[in-house]
């Protein structure tokens, strides 16, 4: 699995014009997943976010995690974070799931976070035209993929 995990101020998420999904002060993540993602991936990934220290503390340094600070998370499915660009300028995407693996694992992955952060998440709606928006709090942007733990 691979995330971006952007710190919001606000963030949105739109489906022909009507909002799905709404936050103030949280983390907007937006999803990648691929066949070789499982429970593991899942479990490790939602702990990771919920507890990383990227919330500025009373001496405004990032010291505090999302759950500290209760703040909300958006989660947004997102195939093109598995996009493979090194040969030619179109972007191959061979590596993302298919609907049929990625849908599951996206709900699991959002119900792993619910019981990880205490709260509902909020979401996307898989494969479709989504318009996000977002006020990046940094701005702070972090790329975590569950195969390369660094």
């Amino acid at each position: 699995m691979r995330a971006i995990i952007q710190r919001v101020s606000r963030a949105s998420v739109r489906v022909d014009g009507r909002i799905i999904s709404e936050i103030r002060n949280g983390l907007l993540i937006l999803l990648g997943i691929e066949d070789a993602d499982g429970q593991e991936d899942i479990e490790w990934l939602s702990r990771k976010i919920v507890n990383l220290r990227i919330f500025n503390d009373a001496n405004g340094v990032m010291n505090e995690s999302l759950k500290a600070v209760g703040g909300d998370a958006i989660v947004v499915s997102q195939f093109t974070l598995h996009a493979a660009t090194k040969k030619g300028n179109r972007p191959s995407y061979i590596k993302a799931s298919k609907p049929d693996v990625a849908i599951p694992l996206y709900e699991k992955f959002v119900q792993q976070m619910e019981v990880d952060l205490g709260k509902k998440i909020g979401t996307g709606i898989f494969g479709a035209d989504m318009k996000v928006d977002l006020l990046n709090d940094g701005p702070v942007t972090i790329a975590i993929d569950t195969k390369n733990k660094e």
